[in-house]
Formats: C-alpha cells, sequence, structure tokens
C-alpha cells in the first residue's frame, strides 16, 4: 500500500508544479503556440533522464524514491494528453504549422532532453 501513497504524493506534487509553471509561462509568452506544454515536457524529460540514471545506475536509493518521483512527481508533471489535445486545437483551428511545429519541437527537445539529462546524471557533469 504505500508504493501506492508514494506515487499519489508524488503525482499531486507533479500536477500542481505542472500547472505552476505551464500558467507562468503562458502569462508571459502567450500566443497560440502552446510554449507553456512544450517547456513542461521537454523539463519533464530532461528530469526522467537525470533520474532514471541517478536511481538506476548510480545511487542505491530505496526503491520508493523512483516510483515518488519518476512515476509519481514526473508523471503529474509532464503533459503528454495536454500536449495531444493543444496539438488537435492548433490544427482543426487551421493552423496545421503551429500543430506541426508542436509535434517536431516536443518529441525532438524532450528526446535531446532525456540524452542530455542521462549523460550529465552518468558522468556526474553539472550535478
Amino acid at each position: 500500500m504505500d508504493r501506492y501513497l508514494v506515487v499519489l504524493a508524488g503525482a499531486g506534487l507533479g500536477g500542481l508544479a505542472r500547472f505552476v509553471v505551464g500558467t507562468s509561462i503562458m502569462s508571459r509568452w502567450g500566443g497560440r503556440f502552446p510554449m507553456g506544454t512544450l517547456v513542461v515536457n521537454v523539463t519533464g524529460s530532461f528530469l526522467a533522464g537525470v533520474l532514471m540514471i541517478l536511481l538506476t545506475e548510480r545511487l542505491q536509493p530505496h526503491p520508493n524514491w523512483r516510483l515518488f518521483l519518476v512515476v509519481g512527481v514526473l508523471g503529474g508533471y509532464t503533459t503528454f494528453s495536454s500536449f495531444e489535445y493543444e496539438t488537435y486545437q492548433a490544427i482543426r483551428g487551421g493552423a496545421p504549422w503551429i500543430g506541426l511545429a508542436n509535434i517536431a519541437a516536443s518529441v525532438i527537445f524532450g528526446y535531446l532532453a532525456v540524452c542530455l539529462g542521462a549523460w550529465m546524471a552518468f558522468r556526474g557533469k553539472g550535478l
């Protein structure tokens, strides 16, 4: 039962962080492009790269830390369903290039962020 509570607590924190970061960015950035969701997804990808290397290869923490941080916090923080819906809205709203740019930017920058995070955690650079 403790594993479920650990994930639940982390997801609550991650969801709150997603709301704060996403709305903060969109209030400053504005426009039709869903920059808040993109930033959340890329930073979440980076943190996934860092945390998975640290928690599985470099450190030996209690397994609940991976559940809390990766499954819970990052699961609540990243916004794949928002990304998909915002892409749909852009395309349906007559802005297919914004939708396609959102797909390309999210996938490319998200993947690069995971790679950078994993590399940094594996090499111990900057942490």
